[in-house]
C-alpha cells in the first residue's frame, strides 16, 4: 500500500483562528467539492509561513464565504493571512494504481478565490515508467499551468494602470514577470 495524495488546497491564507473551538478546520464547502476533500476527512495542513505542521479534520463553514478557519488547538499554528497547504490522502494498492488516480489541486488568489484547477499526472513516457506532469485542467494542457501561485495579476495590472503605466509597458510588465 501507498499513502499518495488524492486532494490539495495550495496557498489558501487563513481568514480566522478560533482557540475556543472544538477543534478543526472550517473551509468553504464550495472549495471542498471542487477539490474532492469531504467534511469530517482528516487532512494534513502545512503552515507556508511558519513551517508548522499538523493533522485535523474538516468541517464545512459558509458556502461561498472563501473561509480557511483553523480551530481550537491548530489555531495556535497560523496568523490570519498565513498561506497554507491542505492535503488529502489516499492509500493505493502499488505504483501501478498512480496511472488511475488523477489528484485535483487548487491554488489560490490572496482572496482565496480559486487561481487554477490543475490535476498531477503520472504516466509512463519513454525516459521512465513513472514520469509525472502538472495538468491545468481548465486547458486540458500543461500549457495553462504558471509558478506563480497566489499572485492576483489583475490586481497588480490594476494597480500598475492607476499609477498611470501605460497599457503597452503593462502589457510588457506582465509578460516578463507572469508569462505563463
Amino acid at each position: 500500500m501507498l499513502k499518495v495524495i488524492r486532494a490539495k488546497l495550495h496557498g489558501i491564507r487563513v481568514t480566522r483562528a478560533d482557540l475556543n473551538y472544538h477543534g478543526s478546520i472550517s473551509l468553504d464547502p464550495e472549495h471542498c467539492e471542487a477539490a474532492g476533500i469531504y467534511p469530517m476527512e482528516f487532512v494534513e495542513i502545512w503552515n507556508k509561513n511558519s513551517g508548522s505542521r499538523l493533522s485535523t479534520y474538516v468541517i464545512h463553514g459558509e458556502p461561498g464565504s472563501r473561509c480557511c478557519v483553523l480551530n481550537g488547538a491548530a489555531a495556535r499554528t497560523c496568523q490570519i493571512g498565513d498561506e497554507l497547504i491542505v492535503a488529502a490522502a489516499d492509500y493505493i494498492s502499488g505504483p501501478g494504481a498512480l496511472y488511475a488516480l488523477k489528484p485535483r489541486i487548487l491554488t489560490f488568489l490572496p482572496n482565496n478565490e480559486i487561481d487554477q484547477t490543475l490535476a498531477y499526472d503520472v504516466f509512463r513516457s519513454s525516459e521512465r515508467p513513472y514520469d509525472f506532469r502538472i495538468i491545468d485542467l481548465d486547458s486540458q494542457s500543461q500549457d495553462g499551468c504558471h509558478t506563480w501561485p497566489n499572485v492576483d495579476v489583475a490586481a497588480i495590472r490594476a494597480d500598475l494602470q492607476a499609477k498611470g503605466w501605460a497599457d503597452d509597458v503593462v502589457a510588457a510588465f506582465i509578460e516578463t514577470h507572469f508569462s505563463l
